[in-house]
Formats: structure tokens, C-alpha cells, sequence
């Protein structure tokens, strides 16, 4: 019985960080069941600029200026459990994500998605490069075993841009106004960073649907 996921999520949440983190943890305890994970893309703001914008300055506008000491501490505390390594003081662009998604996407053709999400998480999240950056997605396309060269050509290119903004509005319109939000066997939505042992026991509880269904 195969059960699919879908991964509704954007690499500049940080909380879809710590749900991936949490998701691999889950696919752990589930030795014997057949998960195909695919991954959706979000914008949390669309209208951040192509060429992105300063960290803090996206900070103060969304949260204000007095939140700024505090405004990760849920996430350090959640972190420590479960091993996330987030760098918050390295870094200094928010990126516009569109290009990371038309990434995210390729990989998928490749078989390579969910190491790309990891891989691009980890650029953002913890070495504070610019995910935005078509050289950056690039090295992390080469970094999980894609072509670099026809990547950086694709990225050079409109492909697929219309496409994945056609699936982020359909995200919304299916209802998805957070994320990360697990889609499970295209019925049940699991929404938020919920525990590894959350996410695991929605997963059995649609395979066991899944096969009551079919005997």
C-alpha cells in the first residue's frame, strides 16, 4: 500500500525546516510502509522583490521592531529536540522563492526532491546564503547529484514559472493558508510542525484506510 505526501511549503518558513526535519524522523518509524513524499510549493510573500530584500528589514515591517529579540525563541526551544540547526544571525537577505520552487520541481523529475529541500534549507537556514540566487540554486542542484549546467539554463529561462504559480494559487484555494501543511493520500491535511510521532500515526491511519478500501 502506498501512501503519498504531499509537502506544502516554502524554504524561507522556518517552521517547514523543523516539519521536514520532523517528517524524516516520521518516514523513520515507518519501516515497512511505502511513502512517496512530494513537495508543493508556497509563498509566505509574494511580494518580496525578485532580487529579495534585507532580513531585518523584512522583520520589522511584518513583526515590528520590539518582537526582534524574541521572535525565534519558539523555534531555538523546538530546535534543541530535534536537532535543527538554525543560524538566525547569519542571515541577511529574505528571498523572493520562486526560482526555488521551479528548482524544487526538477527535482522531482530527477528523484531528487527531497534532498533539494534539504539541501536548500540547510543554505538558508543555517549557512545564510541567498537562496534567490540562480548560482546558488545551481551549486545546490549539482550538490545532490542534478546536472548544474542545465539547471542554471532552465534557471536563465521563464520554465515552469507559470506553472508553479498556478500550484501555489491552488494551494489557496484548496485552503492552505500555513504551512508546512501535509497533504495525505490527496484527502487529509495535517497542518503545522507537528511531531514526528503526530505525523507517523496520520500516515498509518490512511494506509489502513487505503487497504480496508481495497479488500
Amino acid at each position: 500500500m502506498k501512501v503519498s505526501v504531499d509537502v506544502v511549503s516554502d524554504v524561507i518558513c522556518p517552521w517547514c525546516f523543523l516539519g521536514k526535519r520532523r517528517l524524516d524522523k516520521a518516514l523513520a518509524q515507518l519501516e515497512g510502509l511505502d511513502v512517496e513524499v512530494a513537495w508543493r510549493p508556497f509563498m509566505l510573500d509574494p511580494a518580496i522583490p525578485k532580487e529579495g530584500k534585507s532580513r531585518r528589514d523584512y522583520l520589522v515591517e511584518k513583526f515590528g521592531e520590539d518582537r526582534l529579540k524574541t521572535i525565534h525563541d519558539p523555534l531555538i526551544a523546538a530546535a534543541r529536540e530535534d536537532g535543527v540547526p538554525y543560524r538566525f544571525d547569519a542571515i541577511t537577505r529574505t528571498p523572493n522563492t520562486l526560482d526555488a520552487h521551479r528548482l524544487i520541481r526538477w527535482a522531482h523529475r530527477d528523484g531528487r526532491q527531497h534532498d533539494v529541500a534539504e539541501r536548500l534549507f540547510m543554505a538558508y537556514w543555517n549557512e545564510g546564503k541567498d537562496i534567490g540566487v540562480h548560482a546558488m540554486l545551481a551549486d545546490a542542484a549539482e550538490a545532490v547529484g542534478m546536472d548544474r549546467a542545465k539547471v542554471a539554463a532552465n534557471l536563465a529561462s521563464d520554465l515552469d514559472a507559470e506553472t508553479v504559480q498556478g500550484e501555489i494559487a491552488m494551494a489557496g484555494r484548496m485552503g492552505v493558508t500555513g504551512v508546512p501543511t501535509f497533504i495525505l493520500g490527496r484527502k487529509y491535511g495535517v497542518v503545522g510542525a507537528q511531531s514526528a510521532e503526530v505525523i507517523a500515526d496520520a500516515i498509518r491511519k490512511v494506509a489502513v484506510e487505503g487497504m480496508a478500501a481495497k479488500a
